[in-house]
């Protein structure tokens, strides 16, 4: 793939890039990293992560950062596009002996600006609960190593939970935790509770409440990522064996499968009202399926290597109505369709299902997504309206685009809200950014979506771990030598078992499970440019910003057109002296020796 520069242009390293709603610009003075500002020697490590977390104080700049690197973690005020960062003044770092962090996440719901209760996984096995505001370790969960030997890939809280979390691990196992319980000092002993297709759930047999809850054991190989649905009703898992397997997380029932063109699967997303699942992986591919209909809808080809990160952009979408005189609601129910913040998404989905119905005339909507690989490259997709409605005529009718302003922001603006529209529209979409001759294969027929009750059969499961689940929302690995296969844990239980058939990929290849490319829309993506040294491993869409990081340890910050801000000299200067500042970090063990 040539570009106009010749080959010195490919590897050019890009600071700026153009979309439909204007410029990105990479802010040097928002980049986060370790505070010796040296490039962190990536090789043998795991991949560097990034969470965020809004404390939701009075001053307006309630935003933290964590990112790990090598052996350190760092927890940061994030102050985004607004001033420059001061890599002087971590809040909390600490570096671990004998093992790594590899992933991590916020409470949302139990954050406040005196508290906030972090989860961090470690290349060993262990998950570690702590404050790095008080700069306290709450508790350690399988410390001895008794529930899983192998490398955490995933940690994530419950939606709706103060208590509940999942690890997801190399082994193939996911666990189900709840903080206020013990993991006891014997190995766990588990007694079947579910089985199903290449899935097998247990729970713990003890006389007294104790971790781990539940044990899921899924596919072959490592289980690489999860993501929860944006309802938290609904578990989406991507394994080393190439299979995205979707769940009812409460009923523990299988809802739909999809296979990769060839390879694991290593990231997987939701759209922001769950209707649509995005993975990435080691076939290059970004592929797009269906929760609806259960089948792959399109594929996207950019990438030059394995697909390391896959994320929605809730901040810029599209939505056409093909009579704009049927929308009979108020001016702020439409600003409501047009947004999709995470604590909105249950009103936006109800709301679009609405006008998809049969009563009125289709609304349809364009999803932006983005992906990051280890080809060093970010992409960025749009799927249009002729890839989610392949059947319906184009129409004529307006179209309302949320997307940043390219005026300067309202005063007083900050990253807890979604900007609304100017009164000059930018360009519309284009109609399909997918490859001339790509065909759409028949819609398989549409599967019926849980209602949310759970099976009689896991009463107990619902006793143990859904009961301090609220009502309300909380607002919102992968290298080469990670492709490791099973890895099983030495526990004494003997019903640590699931039948297990090996899927010939000749077999699926053609099948609604993995179609073949000309059978499905290919799609192009809007931009692809190479944006770093090192093989990228975040991708966030915030309202201001796009935040990126790369395996040698920097975190950049792209602002979005209108919300680009230049420091003044005062705080460059600032900023340069903070580079030479070199804080003590603690040291932690986590292994006995």
């Amino acid at each position: 793939m040539a570009t106009e520069g010749g080959g010195k242009e490919m590897n050019e390293i890009k600071t700026q890039f153009t979309t439909r709603e204007g410029p990105y610009k990479l802010l040097p003075h928002s980049e986060y990293s370790r505070p010796n500002r040296v490039p962190f020697n990536s090789q043998g490590s795991n991949p560097v992560r990034v969470s965020f977390v809004n404390l939701n104080d009075q001053s307006g700049n309630g935003d933290r950062l964590c990112f790990n690197v090598g052996r350190e973690l760092y927890f940061y005020i994030y102050k985004g596009v607004r001033k420059a960062a001061d890599l002087s003044k971590p809040i909390d770092k600490r570096i671990y002996k004998g093992t790594q962090p590899t992933c991590h996440d916020f409470n949302h719901l139990t954050a406040t600006a005196e508290s906030v209760s972090l989860l961090v996984g470690f290349s060993a096995g262990q998950v570690q609960l702590i404050d790095p505001i008080k700069k306290e370790t709450s508790k350690l969960f399988n410390e001895e190593r008794l529930i899983d030997k192998s490398r955490v890939t995933c940690v994530k809280w419950v939606p709706g939970s103060e208590s509940l979390f999942l690890v997801a691990h190399a082994s193939g196992n996911m666990y189900l935790y709840n903080v206020e319980h013990a993991c006891g000092t014997t190995a766990p002993h588990y007694q079947l509770l579910k089985q199903g297709e290449s899935f097998a759930v247990h729970t713990c047999k003890s006389k007294s409440t104790r971790n781990p809850l539940l044990k899921w054991t899924v596919g072959e190989g490592a289980l690489n990522e999860f993501a929860f649905s944006p309802d938290g009703k609904f578990l989406a898992c991507v394994s080393q064996d190439g299979f995205l397997r979707v769940f009812s997380f409460d009923s523990v029932e299988l809802h739909g499968t999809m296979k990769s063109y060839f390879g694991g699967l290593l990231c997987v997303c939701w759209s922001p009202d769950g209707k649509y699942v995005v993975t990435g992986g080691e076939d290059d591919l970004v592929t797009v399926w269906s929760f609806g209909d259960c089948r792959v809808i399109a594929r996207g080809h950019g990438h030059k290597s394995w697909v390391s990160v896959v994320a929605f952009d809730p901040y810029t979408t599209s939505v056409e109505e093909s009579d704009p005189m049927e929308f009979s609601g108020s001016d702020e129910d439409f600003q409501d369709l047009l947004h999709f913040g995470r604590d909105r998404a249950n009103s936006t989905q109800s709301r679009l299902s609405k006008r998809n119905s049969a009563e009125s005339r289709p609304v349809s909507v364009t999803y932006r997504f983005g992906s990051v690989g280890q080809d060093t490259q970010l992409c960025l997709w749009d799927l249009t309206e002729d890839i989610l409605f392949p059947h319906q005529p184009l129409s004529r009718a307006r179209t309302h685009t949320n997307v940043m302003n390219a005026t300067s922001p309202p005063a007083g603006s900050t990253g807890n809200s979604v900007t609304t529209p100017g009164n000059s529209a930018p360009p519309p979409l284009p109609r399909s950014n997918s490859l001339p001759h790509s065909t759409v294969s028949n819609a398989s027929s549409k599967s019926s979506v849980a209602d949310g009750a759970i099976a009689s059969g896991v009463s107990k499961f619902a006793t143990l771990s859904l009961h301090d689940r609220k009502d309300r929302h909380h607002e919102k690995d992968h290298k080469r030598n990670h492709s490791m296969g099973h890895i099983s844990s030495k526990s004494s239980d003997k019903l640590n078992l699931v039948t297990k058939t090996k899927t010939d990929p000749a077999k699926t290849l053609g099948t609604p499970l993995c179609p073949r490319m000309e059978d499905v829309p290919l799609l192009e993506p809007l931009i692809c440019k190479k944006i770093a040294h090192e093989r990228l491993t975040v991708l966030i869409f915030l309202e201001d910003c796009i935040v990126t990081a790369c395996q040698e340890g920097f975190i950049c910050t792209w602002g979005r057109p209108g919300f680009i801000v230049i420091p003044k000299p005062g705080q460059l200067s600032r900023w340069n002296r903070s580079v030479v500042a070199r804080p003590r970090l603690r040291t932690l063990a986590l292994t006995r020796p």
